[in-house]
């Protein structure tokens, strides 16, 4: 889990889905939106798709507000022909779909279809410390989109349902770890707030709402919550890594790519002992980072509007004044490859 406070950072900076930047795109990163029925929320979820696309559509701006920049895009520009792997990227708790569009775009012109679903409770605008608790749901999530996309080929014809892998940051970290079968010691959870040394703001939120993860019933959390449609995944910054069972990392049969952005690593996001656990994974540390830089780049204002509004977390932060498209491309240059060889093309 991480922070929840963004979830009211992104409303006061007036989140803007769409800004119109010309009447027609060149380029060939497609976008539309979706629905999902849920059935752990007993309602729909909403997601972004990119995909691979030839000139044409709108060109418009996906995500972007006072603090992140957007990312360019065609809606409904012409899908480019052909069956392509997918990707469902999950966001970390308090952030939305479009603070990821500089990834999906990337995806999406190298060939994948990416989709993004805004987790219901743990999302810009729709948050809330009760919600955060319940980490089981995210996954399920996940695998509605799945069902979405598999169940309507005639919705989907771009989309190979054979060929599907999972993308996490924080706290869609672990659910990505979650679809690939890591489970939860439920006590381990109900502990995580008791060590104040993990690095994570999440505690004082939780704190702050009056709840006390030792009073909860957290046995859903142990729930087996694979998905076997995932073939890989990618894992950045996985929240709640530590409440993760040895005997379920050991058993993960799915190859994984897990990467730590080190600025140091927070303790509450570190992956380097439970990595060597899992079989077919691979450890990468991208130095000179920090826990946030997987975000959007931010505006020039973007670090004054975040004090401004008493964010605790250094968002627009990176380590030791690193730029972080610079930490982008060295992500993309990791993440990139292996979806290809993971997933092919």
């Amino acid at each position: 889990m991480k922070t929840l406070i963004l979830a009211l950072l992104i409303a006061a900076a007036s989140a803007t889905l769409f800004l119109t930047t010309g009447p027609a795109y060149e380029g060939s990163a497609g976008f539309a939106t979706a629905r999902a029925y849920a059935p752990v929320r007993q309602q729909d979820i909403d997601f972004h798709l990119w995909y691979p696309a030839n000139a044409g559509g709108r060109a418009i701006t996906v995500g972007g507000n006072g603090v992140f920049y957007g990312t360019p895009a065609g809606k409904g520009a012409p899908a480019r022909e052909g069956r392509h792997p997918v990707v469902i990227i999950s966001h970390g708790a308090g952030g939305n779909a479009g603070q990821f569009g500089w990834i999906a775009e990337q995806l999406a012109q190298a060939g994948f279809v990416v989709a993004l679903p805004n987790h219901p409770g743990t999302t810009s605008r729709n948050a809330s410390a009760s919600a955060a608790v319940r980490v089981w749901e995210r996954p399920q999530d996940v695998s509605a989109v799945i069902d979405r996309i598999t169940a309507s080929p005639q919705d989907f014809p771009f989309a190979d349902p054979s060929r599907i892998g999972v993308l996490g940051f924080s706290a869609g970290g672990y659910t990505a770890m979650a679809l690939t079968g890591a489970r939860v010691d439920p006590e381990a959870l109900a502990r995580f707030c008791d060590d104040s040394d993990h690095g994570m703001s999440d505690c004082a939120f939780l704190a702050k709402a009056g709840i006390d993860l030792h009073q909860i019933d957290l046995s859903p959390a142990a729930a087996d919550l694979r998905d076997p449609r995932v073939k890989a995944g990618v894992i950045i910054d996985p929240g709640i890594i530590q409440t993760i069972t040895q005997d379920s990392l050991w058993a993960m049969p799915v190859p994984l790519q897990i990467i730590n952005l080190d600025d140091p690593v927070p303790a509450g996001v570190d992956a380097a002992k439970a990595a060597p656990l899992i079989p077919h994974a691979e450890y990468h540390r991208i130095k000179a980072a920090s826990h946030f830089s997987f975000l959007a780049n931010c505006k020039p204002r973007g670090a004054a509007i975040l004090r401004d509004e008493g964010e605790p977390d250094l968002l627009c932060a990176d380590s030791h004044g690193t730029d972080r498209q610079a930490i982008h491309d060295d992500l993309a240059a990791l993440i990139l490859p292996y979806l290809t060889r993971t997933l092919g093309q």
